[in-house]
């Protein structure tokens, strides 16, 4: 199974970036993992905050493939615990899904038809964090659920 990370956006900040890499490259013992960074619409700035969600729908909606297995991250999505988040990469894994993609929206979040097309909406939490930071939550959570799935001692639970 492979993992995919898509952000809309910008490259990340050297702040965000070494952290990135490290998990994902943490990750990559246990799945194939590839970060994406869906680049802005032209005009972003021009657009209104409708028509820019929607611009990056159309976008989003062109990189999905058949059998994509979307998680979009959403304030309003499902809360999980790690173990839950383990729990959940096991049974896509069980169903053999090819691709899981975990999906950050941009500085609006998502579009409504992309929420409504993805299989999960996950919250990561109820506080709002910045995007660049979301992207090194995600990646670690992600490291945490392998290492629980591998019963290795990374999660001290």
């Amino acid at each position: 199974m492979k993992l995919s990370f898509w952000t809309i956006g910008k490259n990340n900040e050297p702040f965000v970036k070494a952290g990135v890499e490290d998990f994902t490259n943490r990750v990559s013992k246990y799945f194939k993992v590839q970060w994406s960074i869906i680049p802005l619409p032209k005009n972003a700035g021009m657009l209104s905050e409708m028509d820019l969600k929607k611009k990056e729908s159309e976008i989003i909606f062109d990189w999905l493939r058949p059998g994509d297995y979307l998680v979009a991250l959403d304030e309003h999505g499902k809360q999980w615990t790690s173990e839950g988040l383990a729990k959940f990469i096991q049974q896509r894994a069980n169903e053999s899904v090819k691709n899981i993609v975990f999906l950050i929206g941009g500085i609006y979040g998502l579009d409504e038809s992309v929420l409504k097309k993805a299989q999960q909406v996950w919250s990561l939490s109820s506080l709002t964090f910045p995007h660049q930071l979301v992207r090194l939550i995600l990646s670690e959570q992600v490291y945490r659920a392998c290492t629980i799935l591998n019963h290795e001692k990374y999660h001290h639970k």
